[in-house]
């Protein structure tokens, strides 16, 4: 589904009963990238289970086609990559169209930086408005060149290092695809890539290397961490089965609650600490989440959450807590909506450059459902009345799945029905988002406008 197509407006309802029943969302998309990718770079065959089947893995998939690598879709969720070894990706015969995908984009900078070939990148209109110089900045100094358009945004042009030169590298602002491109570019290079984060960021790629047979050295330093890989690995072929998206199974748990008599067990969620900020900033606000039947696949901590319908109180969301819930502030702010108390969640700069300026979108879907709310600086503020929002209002979701869904949660719980003017692209991350949550609800309340 393109973001180019047609608009798809939908209406959300105040949910007439409590949200109950088991579910499973779809698979973390951060990891289905990275298992592409890095059977991609191994010996042998990985297999995969449960991987994301949204646009924005797919595109993933076929990328990874054009350089070479064999990706077969054996049944839903389950995929084999046949890969090239460090080293062995071909230069893509065509433009890599990396649809809606950042996270994809930015990976596939560093993958391409430390291979000898060239390729053009290109993505949707919302991607072709990102910047990249946050990575490709940095990936220069392997011997890499790009060329962009005006201000480092896609289409780009990339030219591997014919001998890539490995990488030392301070991360101005908390990325963890910024520390992956540079993590990527490394597994080509000679010696030992370091890798600085002032604040740790979710470490996906480097549970992944270990996975795969890397040797990856992660120190504690302060707030942050410090990164080593050893260049040119042999990765191995390793199977890999992919938790739940904590950041999709995120709108269910808000929704149950702020619909009232909601109970939710969300099953196979995965439950890694660097990804669980908005789960901690629930809590926070009183909610109650139980983690039953706890465990580890594939380097990864994965439960089943249960939870509920109850009064929320506001909360203070510190800023180097941004980092593990960078995705989830725009239905954070929808629970704050619901709480008593004037909640503020700090240093959210990193907002302004996700798939829209997810901060300022954030503060318009609040008000169009009749929430006070404002912007200080690099900080959000809500002000809840710990009751339904007034709601009835159209939101402008900007080409933006997160701030489509969390609209869509915001409607189940106010007073009168929420708009939004477009969900085509909600399948990049979440295809049966509605579906799923009309079957939770009992009843249809997410429908075509």
């Amino acid at each position: 589904m393109s973001h180019d197509a047609n608009p798809t407006p939908l209406r959300s309802i105040p949910a007439p009963k409590g949200l109950a029943g088991r579910l499973c969302v779809p698979g973390d998309k951060s990891i289905s990238h990275r298992a592409l990718m890095f059977g991609a770079l191994a010996i042998g065959t990985t297999q995969i289970e449960g991987l994301l089947e949204g646009e924005d893995v797919l595109r993933t998939a076929a990328a990874m086609r054009l350089l070479g690598a064999t990706v077969e879709h054996l049944a839903p969720g389950r995929w084999r990559v046949a890969g090239r070894g460090i080293g062995g990706l071909t230069e893509p015969a065509d433009v890599l169209d990396m649809g809606n995908s950042g996270t994809a984009a930015r990976l596939i900078c560093g993958l391409l930086a430390g291979h000898p070939i060239f390729a053009v990148m290109t993505g949707d209109a919302s991607l072709r408005r990102r910047p990249m110089k946050r990575v490709t900045d940095p990936l220069a100094a392997t011997g890499a060149r790009f060329w962009s358009r005006e201000g480092g945004r896609l289409p780009l042009a990339i030219q591997g290092a014919r001998e890539a030169m490995p990488l030392d590298y301070t991360l101005p602002v908390a990325s963890a695809q910024v520390k992956s491109a540079c993590l990527l570019a490394g597994l080509c290079a000679p010696g030992v890539t370091r890798v600085v984060e002032s604040e740790a960021t979710r470490d996906h790629s480097e549970n992944m290397l270990r996975h795969f047979g890397a040797t990856v050295r992660v120190a504690v330093q302060g707030n942050g961490r410090v990164i080593e890989l050893d260049g040119q690995p042999e990765l191995r072929a390793a199977p890999v089965m992919v938790p739940g998206d904590p950041s999709s199974a995120a709108f269910f748990a808000v929704a149950a609650l702020i619909v009232p008599g909601s109970k939710l067990v969300i099953e196979n969620v995965g439950l890694n600490p660097l990804r669980t900020g908005l789960f901690a900033s629930l809590r926070e606000m009183g909610a109650v989440l139980e983690v039953g039947a706890p465990r580890l696949e594939g380097g990864e901590p994965v439960g089943d959450l249960t939870i509920a319908a109850g009064d929320l109180r506001a909360v203070d969301v510190p800023a180097e807590r941004a980092p593990s819930m960078i995705d989830e502030y725009p239905v954070l702010a929808v629970a704050a909506a619901f709480a008593t108390g004037t909640s503020r969640f700090r240093g959210l700069s990193e907002l302004r450059v996700k798939e829209s300026d997810r901060l300022t979108g954030t503060v318009e879907l609040l008000r169009a459902a009749g929430v006070d709310c404002a912007i200080e600086g690099d900080d959000l503020l809500v002000h809840g009345r710990g009751a339904p929002p007034p709601g009835g209002g159209l939101v402008a979701t900007q080409m933006d799945h997160r701030l489509a869904m969390s609209a869509l949660v915001l409607g189940l719980g106010c007073q009168s029905a929420m708009l939004i003017d477009d969900g085509a692209f909600i399948a990049t991350s979440f295809p049966n988002f509605i579906a799923l949550m009309n079957q939770v609800a009992g009843t249809e309340v997410i429908s075509a406008a």
